[in-house]
């Protein structure tokens, strides 16, 4: 999956004519943890039952049309490498952009367990 495949999605739904902006994340593995370590790359591992729970929860919020979400799993990531997309879209920017960022944080807090792997 990729950006330009999502947005052909969106493109497609039957509500699309609804939507006034649609707006991308693509998580990206760093070179530093948050703590400034050294990071050689990561694993990420996936809730699918809360995932599928915050999707439908963020899809009901008024005027958002489409969310979607790509997330690389079990799969060792190196630096560079894309770990998530998010993509939303809806009708105005202040319900889009909120919409993202809250997804966003939910799926980052509940959703997936990474880990790290470290210089040594």
């Amino acid at each position: 999956m990729d950006i330009t495949s999502m947005f052909e999605q969106i493109k497609k739904h039957p509500d699309y004519s609804k939507v006034g902006m649609v707006l991308f994340h693509n998580g990206v593995v760093r070179s530093t943890s948050r703590e400034g370590e050294a990071v050689t790359g990561l694993t990420i591992k996936v809730d699918h039952d809360r995932l599928a729970q915050i999707l439908a929860e963020q899809k009901a919020t008024p005027g958002i049309v489409e969310i979607l979400v790509h997330i690389v799993e079990e799969k060792d990531l190196a630096v560079g490498d894309d770990v998530m997309f998010l993509v939303v879209a809806g009708d105005i920017r202040d319900t889009v952009i909120k919409t993202l960022t809250d997804t966003l944080n939910q799926i980052k807090s509940e959703v997936t367990e990474k880990t790290q792997f470290f210089v040594e």
